[in-house]
């Protein structure tokens, strides 16, 4: 079951890309992030849980009803369907993220809470993957955060942009 605005422009600015989430609540969360910033979620499938979950619904709020949202079953599939760059987030990366200039179509790509994105997804995209940075001895941050880190800061800077 995939949902949309009916309001939505054709191609959004900017895609949010979760690969195999595990946590409804984070899914939701970043669902209601996506509506905040007018993004597009995308899932790719295999999910840890089911796209009708309450907990889900719950922490997207009233707001899941317009998110424009789309389940695939594989990177295959989500890499048809998707035109603008890739930014692959991780924290093995040595680029920071806060290095790059994001430009509208980009899509952000993040993996699972306890797996992160596979290995192969990203020696084929080494290029392209890049990092929030964290001090201390924190490994890693909640995944709904990163979403709102990464999203608003190209919401910032395609705002500041010319084109």
């Amino acid at each position: 079951m995939d949902g949309a605005d009916r309001n939505s422009p054709a191609e959004p600015w900017l895609h949010i890309v979760l690969h195999q989430p595990e946590i409804p609540q984070n899914t939701g969360n970043i669902g209601r992030t996506c509506v905040a910033l007018g993004a597009k979620l995308w899932l790719v499938r295999p999910l840890a849980f089911r796209l009708d979950e309450s907990r889900l619904k719950r922490a997207g709020l009233d707001y899941w009803d317009h998110l424009n949202w789309e389940a695939v079953d594989s990177w295959t599939e989500l890499a048809d369907k998707i035109a603008g760059r890739l930014w692959l987030f991780t924290k093995s990366a040595n680029t920071d993220f806060g290095t790059i200039q994001f430009q509208r179509g980009d899509a952000f790509v993040f993996g699972g809470e306890t797996k992160g994105l596979p290995q192969t997804l990203l020696a084929a995209h080494s290029d392209s993957a890049i990092a929030i940075p964290m001090k201390g001895p924190v490994r890693s941050l909640n995944l709904a955060s990163c979403v709102a880190v990464a999203g608003y800061e190209a919401l910032r800077q395609c705002r500041d942009s010319p084109n």
